[in-house]
């Protein structure tokens, strides 16, 4: 039982539960549970995994020898595959709920827009070497690939605050971004300098 609760296909199971909670309730109460409430769902779980994975990196500086870090740490690219999934799962009800290129185009003037497209476009190549052919085809090319995290998660916050109708919600999701990147910097550096 122990070995089923850590393994991959659990996690990914635990990881969808969100998803799927979505779409039933989207499916089964439309009227009270619509669109609106489906985007900012899946917009809000693609953000929170994003940050869970860019955490990973200042815990397993701080926790190197606990098992739970290691295996934290093992299942990063996981974490990050399911943020790309609900990331794709927004734009894809985004794109439904315009229904033509034309309005999709037209758009791209809107500045929230614009970002969201941008952070999706740099997450699509990370999402597909998220695998470990692709580690051992790219070797160190790939840790320099997926250093694009950072950028697309700005862009991500930058999205999810000018998207906001309410931003404050989003500016404290900032703040804590800002701090676990704050974190992983200092012990970064206090590690190259000892």
């Amino acid at each position: 039982m122990k070995s089923i609760l850590k393994s991959r296909p659990f996690l990914w199971l635990v990881l969808a539960l969100p998803g799927l909670w979505i779409g039933w309730r989207w499916l089964m109460t439309p009227d009270e549970y619509g669109y609106g409430h489906a985007i900012r769902e899946s917009g809000d779980w693609a953000a929170w995994l994003l940050m869970a994975t860019l955490a990973v990196t200042p815990i397993k500086l701080l926790f190197r020898k606990q098992g739970w870090a290691i295996w934290l740490m093992r299942r990063r690219r996981d974490l990050g595959v399911a943020s790309f999934a609900y990331a794709a799962g927004h734009t894809v009800m985004y794109l439904w709920k315009k229904g033509s290129l034309g309005l999709v185009l037209a758009e791209l003037d809107q500045d929230f827009i614009l970002v969201g497209w941008l952070a999706l476009a740099l997450f699509v190549p990370l999402a597909v070497t998220s695998n470990d052919l692709s580690m051992r085809m790219l070797k160190r090319s790939w840790k320099s690939l997926h250093r694009l995290v950072y950028p697309a998660a700005v862009l991500t916050f930058l999205h999810w605050v000018w998207s906001a109708f309410d931003p404050t919600t989003a500016w404290i999701h900032v703040g804590i971004l800002a701090v676990i990147e704050l974190v992983r910097i200092v012990i970064q550096w206090r590690q190259r300098v000892t």
